[in-house]
This record gives structure tokens, C-alpha cells and sequence, in this order.
């Protein structure tokens, strides 16, 4: 999906679809992930090409582009969850390589085999599974908080197969952020959530954005592209665009 900047000085109406960037400066922050040349083929066709990325500690990306366009497997590329065609991705951590990262991640649903015999409280409680340290108390106290915060207390024992759409997403974002990750990975986390709860899920973002880098796809930018402070298009490549503000093209009457 391409970007159309507005000249300056040129009138332009886009319909609320104008996104403004925060304004943070992350120049200096260390790196935390990189891909460098990074495409992916399957059966001979190009998924992703020729992709260039670094990721700063503190940075929070705003990812859109049409479907199909590759998202969602950049996502798993970042993710280390499948491998390039070629290219490298690797991450750091005090300026030095490393094998894994404390990474929070919330996959689209239609990733998660809901007939799984597993509680919502289970399944929240999965986040702390690599986290050391903690006794059982805190634990017990962080999955309680978490229900708490995603408003499933009336849910906790209740299996996956008996939830709406909404509150399996709600679960998902609870297992993602109970952990307090350093780095954290969305996939469409507004999808299948009423309108209420998109703005719990807008503020929880919020609290989270100054301590947490955050990389977030979703059709649903306006709010969210302000919060973020880089904005990638992806389709089958990507471009970053670093105008203060940008509009999508599709959605835009100046291009029409």
C-alpha cells in the first residue's frame, strides 16, 4: 500500500485517515532485533523480499498494508517462529548477539486450536512459564491481575471452545502482557473486540508504551498511529514512512 505525503502547503482533506507520528527519538537506543536481507519464498512465490530492519529498544511500530501484503509473517520472522528463504535475523541484547529475547506475543486467532482443553486461566498463566524467580504467591497475584485487566474474572475457568471471539482475544492479550515483557509483538489486536474494549486495549497499550518496545499490525490505526513513533507498510516489501504525518492511499481523495 503506498503512502501519499502531503505537499506542503497543498489543502488536503482525508477524512480522519491522516496519521501523526510521536514525536521519540530513538537514534540512540540500542538495537534489541535486526533483519537484514531477509526474503521468504514459498512454492516460488514471494512472500517477503529484500527486507532491511532494525528494531530499537524503546521504538514502537505501527505496521499496516493490504492482506496479503506479508504482515503477519514478518511478524514470525521477527518472531524466530519460521526461518528465511535468506537473510539473517538476530538479536541483541547489551549490544551483544543472543539466542532468545523475553518477548510477549499476541497471534491472530485463527492461530489458536480453541477445542484445546484449556482454562482461560491456564492459558494466561502460560506467560509466566519462562519467568524465574517468583514465588507462587506472585504468580498466583500477576494471573489475577492479568484476568483482572482484561475484565475475564467471571471467565478464569472457563475452556477455550466457550468463548466469544472477543474474549479469546482478551485471554491471548492477558497471556502476552503478564510477563511484563521487554519487547512486545501484536497481531491485529483489535480484532473480534467490541468497542468498550478497544479503548481498555488503547490504554493498556499506553501504560505499557514508555518501558515496553512494541511492534503492533493492525487495520485500525488512527489512535494507534499516534502512539507509535515509526510506521512500516508492508507488501511483500516494506517502506517506512518518516513524514510527521502520512495518509493510505486507498483511503485517501486526494488520489482518487
Amino acid at each position: 500500500m503506498p503512502l501519499l505525503n502531503n505537499p506542503a502547503g497543498e489543502s488536503h482533506s482525508c477524512n480522519g485517515h491522516c496519521m501523526h507520528h510521536t514525536q521519540r527519538n530513538n537514534d540512540g537506543n540500542e538495537p534489541v532485533i535486526s533483519l537484514d536481507g531477509v526474503s521468504l519464498r514459498r512454492g516460488g512465490k514471494i512472500i517477503l523480499e529484500d527486507v532491511d530492519l532494525t528494531v530499537r529498544r524503546g521504538d514502537f511500530f505501527a505496521i499496516t498494508g493490504p492482506n496479503g501484503g506479508g504482515k503477519t509473517t514478518l511478524l514470525r520472522l521477527i518472531l524466530k517462529l519460521i526461518s528465511p528463504t535468506s537473510g539473517t535475523v538476530r538479536y541483541y541484547d547489551s549490544s551483544k548477539t543472543v539466542d532468545r529475547l523475553p518477548i510477549g506475543y499476541l497471534p491472530q486467532k485463527n492461530m489458536i486450536d480453541s477445542r484445546f482443553p484449556i482454562t482461560v486461566k491456564e492459558v494466561i498463566q502460560s506467560g509466566l512459564i519462562a519467568i524465574k524467580g517468583l514465588s507462587d504467591t506472585q504468580r498466583a497475584e500477576k494471573v489475577t491481575d492479568a484476568i483482572s485487566a482484561v475484565g475475564l474474572d467471571d471467565r478464569s475457568g472457563f475452556t477455550l471452545d466457550r468463548l466469544s471471539g472477543g474474549q479469546l482475544q482478551r485471554t491471548l492479550l492477558a497471556r502476552a502482557i503478564i510477563s511484563c515483557p521487554q519487547i512486545l509483538v501484536l497481531d491485529e489486536p483489535l480484532s473480534y473486540l467490541d468497542k468498550q474494549f478497544e479503548h481498555r486495549v488503547y490504554d493498556i497499550i499506553s501504560e505499557l508504551a514508555p518501558s515496553t518496545t512494541i511492534i503492533l499490525v493492525s487495520h485500525e490505526m488512527s489512535r494507534i498511529a499516534s502512539m507509535a513513533n515509526r510506521h512500516i507498510i508492508v507488501d511483500h516489501r516494506i517502506e517506512e514512512c518518516t513524514a510527521d504525518h502520512h495518509y493510505f492511499a486507498l483511503d485517501c481523495p486526494h488520489n482518487r
